[in-house]
C-alpha cells in the first residue's frame, strides 16, 4: 500500500563517493526486496554556490551545469552497474540544490524509503554539514543510513599518510590494516 497514490519508491542519494555507492547498492537490494521503484538522485549546485553564480559575469550557463550533473549521474550508475543496470525498475534524477534538500523533497511520500550513506566518521565530522543529518531530521519517510565500509576508513588513513609524506609499511596493506 502506498498512500502517495503510486508505487513505493526507494530514493537514494548518489554522488560517486564510496558511501553513496554503498547506499546505491543497498537501495537496489531494498527495492528488489519490497518491489519498490528505485530513484537515484544526484543533487548539484553551481560551483561557487547559488549566490555567487547569480552575480558572476562569466558564470557557465545553467544548462551546461545541469548537463554536466546528468553526465556525472550516468557515470556513477555505469560505475555501479555497468551496461546491465541494477536489474530493477529505476529512474535517475538530477536535482538542483543541496543534497539534503533534494533528497527530502524527492522522498516526499510517507511510504517512500530514503537510503543515504552515513558519511565519514571521526572527530571532525561535527564541523561539516551532514547530508545524513539533514535527511534524518527533515524526511517525511523512513531513512536507512548505510555505514561507511571499514575499508573506506583504512584507505582514507593511508591517503592522509601518503599526502603528509609519512612512512607507509606496505605489510599493513596486506595484513588487514596492521
Amino acid at each position: 500500500m502506498n498512500s502517495g497514490g503510486g508505487r513505493t519508491r526507494a530514493v537514494v542519494g548518489v554522488s560517486g563517493s564510496p558511501g553513496s555507492l554503498a547506499a546505491l547498492h543497498r537501495a537496489v537490494r531494498e527495492a528488489r526486496r519490497t518491489g519498490a521503484e528505485l530513484l537515484a538522485v544526484l543533487a548539484w549546485e553551481p560551483p561557487d554556490g547559488e549566490l555567487a553564480h547569480g552575480r558572476a559575469m562569466l558564470a557557465p550557463p545553467v544548462a551546461d551545469l545541469r548537463r554536466a550533473a546528468t553526465n556525472r549521474l550516468l557515470a556513477v550508475l555505469d560505475a555501479a552497474f555497468g551496461d546491465a543496470g541494477p536489474g530493477i525498475p529505476f529512474q535517475g534524477l538530477v536535482v538542483r540544490g543541496t543534497a539534503g534538500r533534494a533528497l527530502v523533497e524527492t522522498a516526499d511520500r510517507p511510504d517512500d524509503l530514503m537510503i543515504v550513506g552515513a558519511g565519514p566518521r571521526g572527530p571532525l565530522r561535527a564541523l561539516f554539514p551532514s547530508v545524513t543529518r539533514d535527511c534524518v531530521t527533515h524526511a517525511a519517510c523512513p531513512v536507512l543510513t548505510v555505514p561507511p565500509s571499514p575499508l573506506e576508513s583504512e584507505l582514507a588513513s593511508l591517503h592522509r599518510r601518503i599526502s603528509l609524506r609519512l612512512a607507509v609499511d606496505t605489510r599493513e596493506l596486506t595484513e588487514g590494516g596492521g
